[in-house]
């Protein structure tokens, strides 16, 4: 019988299993918990070294036939939940890092302040809760509930269930977030107005009322934040506006929407922008010349920025046949944002850059991002750039990093340098292909490493919005992926692996890119929905990212392909920053940092400086930093990066909400993508909208959900609606501003689970498709991040 997860955060024992007895020779569940809670409070719950079985062993002095028996224990803990492995190293489940970023919720009775991760995955359990400890002489802005801060955190031996697992001691307090409801101002002719709210928890709730005084300089369609004065039983619940935050007179405003929502900073102080308006041009001074190598920009067509540059050329070492030279050029954003100064404090506070369909929020003013550290054609440009040799079969040889000038030969979008491969040159590009076939060479040498290491393989397409001239929705559509994008992504994923191989040989501090294995409870989820459409999952020993890709390929061209592809996704943790190495799931490697991008990644500037300290190549590095302080770091920019997500996919929602508007009582065709009790999640074919059909809109029944099959079935009839079926399904209600859609079933085909639509998915459906999954760790999950 296994203890709660509060129970086993807190330090408690797993129950022995009663129908086993324990060898008496061998240390009991609890004792090896304790071992490795022991260990891992070193330095808040990391410690320096490897906890494996070899040293679980030898600390319980195990020999012989009996670490068979102890392998066979830890297998079982992990199976229980009770511990997980990171790369080949037993942690107890759920352990906090040492530094976390948390939200102060309340006092306990004692009026102790008490506070929870501000991330957590709610498949682990609850999150633990975090004592927060007073210091002797606090300063006036202390710790309150409504608080988020970062805290360095230890556990509490010995908790008991419901009390504070961790004990927590403030390193530093955020900005306060401001209690509000965010919503558009319509004014009424006689004074007061309403306000219609933008959250879709909201929505359904009505407006709320704006007597007259209370609207204060909030004009008809406003975006403002009001205070809730009452909520009663008759008319509408009163609001008071607090703040004007913006004018939303048309769709190309709907961003400021989520900008304001999730307090992203958007505007720069007058502190940074004149830092960034005297920063001059870098000098040649101590840089290898560059400027000869015909390194040329690729990105999309729309890009404003341009930060990175690739170059290839056949390896002339008769020791390496077949192989290239590889150079990646990275603007040199640490030559202008100097640690500690305004630009830099600014850029930590972003974190990244956020992309909305009508506009940037840059981490770094227009002067350096689409400036001095924009790589145009033909312009002198400071770098910091990786020369790569690698094999014939992509395998890399030897690596090395240079503080450089160059100059951009072209700058391209992917269409046009697929174009130039696939029809050959034109009169004006002519010279550029010369330079674009040995890329491609190198590109087909780095597939072959590639598709040996196995990453994973998921193929989901991203749908682009485009907006006219006044900011409406032009169109919704689904870029072709070209091997000119898989070009740039192998060329800056082999970067990125060198530069985090340098920094570790160097002993250096910086900061990982990591993306932990999925948790147990989401591979059961997952195991759940297969079973649900045919596919019987088997049990394995090690999980790994092929056997994901076993599953893809089993519904490569069936019906439920994409929907299989989405299931995956949301399958995996998320990717983020962080001081301790656990390695990249997705992408397979053992060690990854971000580099290639410092203009839009505060990430890749902490490893830009790092690489500059490590290898002596300037005084601009990263100066002597503590573990905590860059665990700080990582912590903050990885909630930035949440943030971003976030936003960017609420305002997608919105305009596509606002875009069918107009077509209230139009059919499309969709499929169900998600059951709950209330009711059906249906994305739409076309456009990738999201809706929502209620229960009750489904039929004359009572449907009742059933959760091993995902799906909602009729009580008296028996009638099933399964996650993937197709739909087709009438538009209802639309709220653009909250970006939500409410449609009526109209029809449904058979499952498109069983419906091969090719001979060689008809193939596959016969075969029996069995993943080996392995019993991986649970730990904190939400999607996986690109690269």
């Amino acid at each position: 019988m296994k203890k709660s997860a509060c129970a086993r955060e807190s330090g408690q024992d797993i129950a022995e299993p009663a129908h086993e007895p324990r060898d008496k020779t061998l240390p009991s569940r609890a004792d090896i918990l304790a071992f490795i809670t022991r260990e891992r409070e070193v330095l808040g719950g990391k410690a320096p070294g490897k906890i494996g079985k070899r040293e679980i062993a030898r600390a319980f002095n195990i020999k012989g036939p009996a670490r068979i028996a102890l392998k066979r224990m830890l297998k079982d803990l992990e199976t229980d939940g009770a511990i997980e492995r990171r790369r080949k190293s037993w942690h107890k489940s759920g352990l906090l890092p040492g530094v976390v970023l948390a939200d102060i919720i309340a006092r306990d009775r004692d009026g102790d302040l008490l506070a929870v991760p501000a991330e957590w995955d709610t498949g682990q359990g609850p999150a633990p809760q975090i004592l927060v400890m007073a210091k002797a002489r606090q300063k006036p802005s202390a710790p309150a509930p409504g608080v988020r801060a970062l805290m360095r955190v230890e556990l509490v031996p010995g908790a008991e269930p419901g009390e504070p697992a961790y004990t927590g001691r403030v390193v530093k307090l955020l900005p306060r977030a401001k209690t509000q409801v965010l919503g558009i101002f319509r004014a009424d002719p006689r004074g007061g107005g309403g306000i219609v709210p933008i959250d879709k928890k909201n929505v359904n709730r009505g407006e709320l009322g704006v007597g007259p005084g209370d609207e204060g300089m909030a004009r008809d369609g406003d975006l403002v934040a009001v205070e809730v004065l009452r909520t009663g039983r008759l008319g509408l619940p009163a609001a008071k506006v607090r703040e004007r935050l913006g004018a939303l007179d048309n769709e190309r405003a709907i961003s400021l929407i989520a900008i304001h929502a999730h307090q992203i900073p958007h505007v720069f102080g007058p502190q940074v922008i004149a830092e960034a308006e005297r920063a001059r041009p870098a000098a040649m001074a101590h840089r290898e010349d560059w400027r000869a190598i015909p390194l040329i920009t690729i990105d999309p067509a729309d890009a404003k920025d341009h930060d990175d540059a690739v170059h290839a050329e056949r390896d002339p070492d008769p020791a390496n046949p077949g192989g290239f030279i590889l150079r990646v050029a990275i603007a040199d954003v640490a030559a202008y944002a100097r640690p500690g100064a305004a630009l830099d404090r600014e850029a930590q506070e972003r974190g990244n850059s956020v992309y909305f369909p009508d506009r940037v929020v840059p981490m770094l003013p227009e002067r350096i991002s689409n400036d001095l550290c924009s790589l145009r054609p033909n312009e002198d440009r400071p770098a910091l750039a990786a020369r790569i040799v690698v094999g014939a079969d992509g395998h890399k040889l030897g690596h090395s990093f240079h503080r450089v000038m160059m100059r951009s030969a072209a700058k391209l979008s992917y269409t046009q340098t697929q174009a130039l491969i696939d029809h050959g040159p034109d009169e004006a590009m002519g010279p550029l292909h010369g330079v674009l076939v040995p890329l491609y060479e190198a590109h087909a040498a780095l597939k072959i490493a590639r598709d040996k290491r196995g990453p994973l393989d998921l193929d989901l397409p991203e749908r682009k919005i485009t907006l006219d001239e006044k900011g409406a929705v032009k169109s919704i559509s689904t870029p072709p992926r070209l091997d000119s994008h898989r070009l740039i992504e192998e060329f800056m994923i082999v970067a990125n692996v060198a530069a985090a191989e340098v920094l570790e040989s160097n002993r250096h501090a910086f900061i990982y890119r990591v993306h932990d294995e999925p948790s147990v409870e989401k591979l059961n989820n997952l195991a759940e929905f297969l079973v649900s459409i045919g596919i019987k999952p088997g049990k394995g020993q090690v999980l790994r990212a092929a056997q994901f890709n076993r599953i893809l390929a089993s519904v490569k061209g069936m019906d439920n392909e994409h929907l299989v592809n989405e299931v995956v996704l949301r399958t995996q943790a998320q990717a983020e920053y962080a001081i301790e190495n656990y390695g990249h799931f997705g992408l397979n490697l053992r060690r990854y940092a971000h580099f290639t991008s410092p203009i839009r990644r505060y990430a890749d500037l902490i490893v830009h400086r790092a690489l500059i300290s490590a290898l002596h190549l300037g005084s601009d590095g990263l100066a002597s930093i503590a573990n905590e302080e860059l665990a700080e770091i990582a912590a903050k920019i990885s909630a930035a990066e949440r943030r971003a997500m976030a936003a960017e996919r609420e305002t997608s929602e919105r305009l596509i909400a606002a875009h069918l508007a107009g077509q209230i009582g139009a059919a499309f065709q969709g499929r169900i993508s998600g059951a709950t009790s209330a009711g059906l999640f249906v994305k739409l074919d076309e456009t990738g909208a999201d809706g929502f059909i209620p229960a009750a809109m489904l039929g004359d029944d009572y449907f009742r959900h059933d959760p091993a099959r995902h799906a909602l079935i009729g009580s008296r009839t028996g009638q099933m609606h399964r996650l993937g079926d197709i739909v087709t399904v009438r538009l209802v209600e639309a709220a653009p501003l909250a970006g939500a859609l409410r449609f009526e079933l109209v029809s449904e085909t058979a499952p498109c689970h069983t419906r091969p639509s090719s001979a060689k998915a008809k193939r596959h459906a016969r075969r029996d498709i069995r993943p080996d999954f392995g019993s991986p760790h649970s730990r904190r999950a939400d999607r996986a991040a690109k690269r």
